[in-house]
């Protein structure tokens, strides 16, 4: 305590987030005035990387953004180089793409529910205190993460940087017999994935709403994965219809401004602030889940998503991607089952002169891609927003809200170990990627 009665809080880095950053909250007469999450790790300049590549190069060199979610990069980047050259890929090749981005929610989704999200909820210090209390827990986790991966491997080459994905589809594609192995691991995925919803919905939450508007892709029959229109509902309110955004007109509704205490771009949609991730898939989509996803959403309280419930609680963020996980691992399943090879790994993607966007939702949320051409297929520009970044001031907004919503329940008592650790969950709610973010936690707390 300072002799004006201000009091600095700090912590040096913040465990279980990907990535480094700080938050800084300044408190006066027990009212939060200010809220930054600053974001310091160096600028990465990967669209600066990209410009002066050749138009097949951009799946490689954005996987590299980030070693838990390469296939979101690798798919946007890949419908926007597509785009630009006038070509689609259907069929087998579109089912081996989603295949693909399914086997990354289920091993991202559940890494941040089991190793960096539960143990705040069960009061333990990380994941390896929560193993030796709940070792079956943690278990079941693992071995869910482990039937993602093994999709990431048979399809992408590898767990990690995919490098069989190539922009018009692969550079080798699987028989049949060889996907075999991965449903019978998805079939015993199934069944954990089902017990991880029963389990996260039996948390203790804390009563909250947030008020952004929700933005997601939006693909009328299924649950938008790798493709879709955005979309966007408005904040809680009496008039919360959806408002569909054509791909090509985005950066008109989504503008990144800098902001002096973060290396990452802030986002406001059509001036708003705004929350992309699960809660907004959950709310945009919900109603086309796979059967056993919606019943796992409705016996987990999330309401009846075919009559279009809505999620406003971030806290239970951890619940919807519970049953996104069982969602991907029924769409896995049902893509293996039906699966016909291709009559050929990739079509031609030959080079020409164009701007082109893809956007895909990232397990963080919707990430967009935008390419300009050369005639001979060189980049020229090059346009990356990912999700931490568009959810950045929203975050800032769900801490205020959850610090200044305990500081009037206990005023003085709530001290600032426990602010600190309260500004922790709030911030992991969004399984924020910050190194993504930036191409946690420090914690200063100013009280006066």
């Amino acid at each position: 305590m300072n002799p004006r009665g201000t009091r600095v809080l700090r912590l040096d880095a913040l465990a279980r987030v990907e990535g480094e950053g700080a938050l800084h909250l300044r408190v006066q007469e027990g009212t939060v005035t200010e809220t930054r999450l600053r974001i310091y790790e160096p600028p990465r300049f990967f669209e600066a990387l990209l410009t002066g590549r050749g138009h097949t190069e951009p799946p490689d060199i954005t996987a590299r953004i980030c070693g838990i979610c390469p296939v979101a990069y690798q798919m946007s980047a890949c419908q926007a180089i597509e785009n630009a050259c006038g070509v689609t890929v259907d069929g087998p090749l579109a089912q081996l793409r989603r295949l693909l981005y399914c086997g990354e929610w289920i091993e991202s989704h559940t890494l941040h529910i089991y190793l960096l999200h539960a143990p705040d909820f069960l009061g333990r210090a990380d994941v390896v205190e929560l193993a030796r209390a709940q070792r079956a827990d943690v278990e079941r986790g693992l071995r869910i993460k482990q039937a993602g991966n093994a999709i990431l491997e048979q399809l992408g080459g590898r767990p990690i940087h995919p490098v069989n994905v190539r922009v018009g589809g692969f550079y080798r594609t699987p028989a049949p017999g060889e996907l075999r192995p991965l449903a019978e691991r998805l079939r015993q995925a199934r069944d954990d994935a089902l017990e991880t919803v029963r389990w996260v919905a039996s948390f203790d939450f804390p009563d909250t709403v947030c008020d952004h508007d929700l933005f997601a892709l939006r693909d009328p029959g299924r649950y938008a994965v790798d493709s879709g229109t955005p979309a966007v509902v408005p904040a809680a309110g009496p008039d919360r219809a959806l408002r569909e955004i054509p791909l090509p007109d985005f950066e008109d509704h989504v503008r990144e401004e800098q902001v002096p205490h973060s290396t990452a771009l802030t986002a406001r949609l059509d001036g708003r602030r705004y929350l992309t991730g699960p809660l907004a898939r959950y709310a945009i989509n919900g109603r086309w889940l796979h059967p056993l996803a919606a019943e796992a959403a409705r016996d987990a309280g999330l309401g009846d998503p075919a009559a279009g419930a809505v999620c406003d609680n971030p806290f239970r963020s951890i619940v919807v991607r519970a049953v996104e996980v069982v969602q991907a691992v029924e769409e896995a399943l049902r893509i293996i089952d039906g699966y016909e090879p291709p009559p050929r790994p990739a079509v031609e993607v030959a080079a020409r002169q164009g701007i082109g966007v893809g956007a895909t939702e990232a397990p963080r949320g919707l990430l967009y891609h935008r390419y300009a051409l050369a005639e001979d297929g060189t980049l020229t520009a090059a346009r990356i927003v990912p999700p931490t970044a568009q959810n950045q001031t929203a975050i800032e907004e769900d801490v205020r809200r959850a610090v200044q919503a305990r500081l009037d329940a206990a005023g003085p008592t709530a001290d600032d170990e426990e602010l600190t650790r309260l500004c922790e969950r709030a911030v992991r709610n969004h399984d924020p990627c910050i190194s993504c973010a930036a191409h946690f936690l420090d914690v200063t707390v100013e009280r006066s």
